[in-house]
């Protein structure tokens, strides 16, 4: 391999390189320049025009399909040639240490954005070709920086593939407004156990989590809105809930949020001794249908009457298992062991609930399949719910504000790229409860089993 050059590469070559790279900046304004000669400028301006009330009309008569096909396009293009390309950009980088300077040329080289997405009007998506000697922790560590540096609110980082990196960029808040309750289906066949609407993401999508095959760990301090995810699930589950095919075992130390929601629970406790009696029975019932599917060489749930979901939801997990009488706590620890590790092929989901989500607190955390990270006190509790360095990729929950306005907002891990995003689980008040129950109980086909 020759030994680098101390010469730099000719601006004319960066030119060609530039003009391949970016075809349609090339290519729209040549098209207009042979149209406006052939048929004349008035022609050139009269399409235009066309095109603009076109997609005005689009815009205003149509705003889903608008939002979903032209909407990121365009929005990606203007914040590309506004935002991210130029002296901003590279000062951007250079400030944050960023670029690297060739040894010999002294050319200084920045990463190369090699895609733009906007889905939301919020969030921007770039792709960064990474140049050599860079990698993804290099802007983990600069990622508040670069966030300042830009003047948006959050920076974070996931890889892509080798050599090139994400940059997710919340531009500003994507939640300022609450998010109504779940509509209740109608039908059970309409429900996807594996994809349940709870809320929404910071792109604008439905926030869909499964409830079947696994279970859900909720981390939030005082007020962050904990309870709008297990309410949303069932509202979401209702149908469900009424023809007997998902039960609701509820621990509810406070006395306060699943109180009213009694009636359609399979089972309820409020006390701590009665919480670890009604895991005990749980446990029991898991083991029972473990047994029989053993007997009857069934490797598979076929959700029915017979065998059903059985969802535990377990609120304030803490007073449980660290806080309360030694005993009942060593009962409850072990029976949720063996509920976390061995509940998910007989249908057994676990929802728990915690304000500390410390080891010492809660210690079998980590046979929660999934998890949820709402507004927390210290930064290193981010760690301990989403994962390692989930805080430096840009799940930064102790930062969100102690507001009322922040109930239900919080970060969840996409599981292939490990990327933190933010997410608001839908509110739901007592009136919602309310009609939940009225929904169930007031059905022919409720029976409370």
């Amino acid at each position: 391999m020759p030994d680098p050059s101390p010469r730099q590469r000719g601006w004319e070559v960066k030119l060609v390189l530039w003009m391949v790279r970016h075809p349609v900046m090339v290519a729209v304004p040549a098209v207009i320049v042979i149209a406006g000669q052939r048929w004349g400028w008035s022609a050139v301006a009269v399409t235009a025009a066309g095109l603009a009330v076109v997609t005005g009309c689009w815009y205003r008569g149509h705003p889903d399909t608008f939002d979903q096909y032209a909407g990121p396009y365009l929005r990606a293009w203007c914040r590309r040639w506004s935002s991210y390309i130029g002296p901003r950009w590279r000062h951007a980088l250079r400030a944050c240490e960023l670029s690297i300077t060739h040894r010999k040329t002294r050319e200084e080289k920045f990463p190369r954005i090699t895609r733009i997405r906007s889905y939301s009007t919020t969030v921007d998506t770039l792709h960064l070709r990474i140049v050599a000697g860079q990698q993804e922790k290099h802007f983990e560590a600069k990622s508040a920086e670069l966030a300042h540096a830009l003047r948006v609110q959050r920076v974070s980082v996931e890889v892509v593939k080798p050599g090139v990196i994400g940059l997710h960029i919340q531009r500003r808040e994507p939640f300022t407004k609450i998010i109504p309750a779940p509509d209740m289906p109608q039908q059970s066949s309409t429900v996807d156990l594996k994809r349940v609407y709870v809320g929404e993401t910071e792109y604008g999508q439905e926030w869909r989590i499964p409830i079947l095959g696994g279970h859900l760990f909720v981390a939030g301090a005082t007020g962050a809105g904990k309870n709008s995810i297990p309410l949303a699930l069932m509202r979401s589950l209702a149908p469900l809930i009424r023809d007997g095919l998902v039960r609701l075992w509820v621990c509810d130390p406070k006395l306060f949020e699943f109180a009213s929601a009694t009636p359609i629970c399979y089972r309820y406790a409020d006390t701590a001794q009665s919480c670890a009696d009604l895991i005990a029975d749980y446990l029991a019932e898991m083991q029972a249908v473990q047994r029989d599917f053993a007997d009857r060489r069934i490797r598979r749930l076929s959700v029915s009457r017979e065998t059903p979901i059985n969802v535990l939801i377990v609120d304030e997990m803490a007073a449980l298992m660290a806080y309360g009488d030694y005993a009942i706590a060593k009962q409850v620890r072990g029976h949720l062991a063996l509920v976390g590790s061995q509940g998910r092929a007989s249908g057994h989901t676990m929802i728990g609930m915690v304000q500390e989500p410390t080891k010492d607190t809660i210690s079998i955390r980590d046979l929660f399949t999934w998890r949820i990270c709402l507004r927390l006190t210290a930064s290193n509790h981010v760690d301990g719910v989403l994962g390692e360095d989930s805080r430096a990729r840009g799940a930064r929950a102790d930062e969100i504000p102690d507001l009322a306005e922040t109930a239900g907002i919080g970060y969840v891990v996409r599981p292939r790229s490990r990327l933190p995003i933010r997410v608001r689980a839908a509110y739901v008040d007592d009136t919602h409860i309310a009609e939940l129950v009225r929904f169930i109980t007031e059905s022919p086909q409720w029976t409370h089993q």
